[in-house]
């Protein structure tokens, strides 16, 4: 805030009509009330939250990828149970053959 006095002297005596004058301007310069700080406040909490968002997606995308691979090892085991009732349909059908042809 600029601070801003005047001061005049005047002699009594009008056969010297000398007057002195002094003018003082004093300026602390310019404050930014604050709003710097502000700004650094909200890019900080704005870096933490996209922070915290990119590793609650990344985890999202580790558990949907334990989901497929567990998915897929459920439909191997799947097929591995009808290749087994597969092979013990053909073993009894050979059997019923054997003791059709003796």
């Amino acid at each position: 805030m600029t601070e801003e006095r005047i001061t005049t002297y005047e002699t009594p005596d009008q056969a010297q009509s000398s007057t002195t004058h002094t003018t003082i301007i004093h300026d602390d310069g310019s404050r930014s009330g604050g709003s710097g700080w502000v700004i650094a406040i909200v890019l900080i909490v704005a870096l933490v939250a996209g922070f915290y968002f990119m590793t609650q997606m990344s985890g999202s995308e580790a558990a949907k990828n334990n989901a497929i691979a567990e998915a897929a090892d459920n439909v191997g085991n799947a097929a591995q149970s009808v290749g087994d009732a597969a092979s013990e349909a053909g073993k009894a059908v050979e059997n019923a053959a054997d003791k059709v042809a003796n």
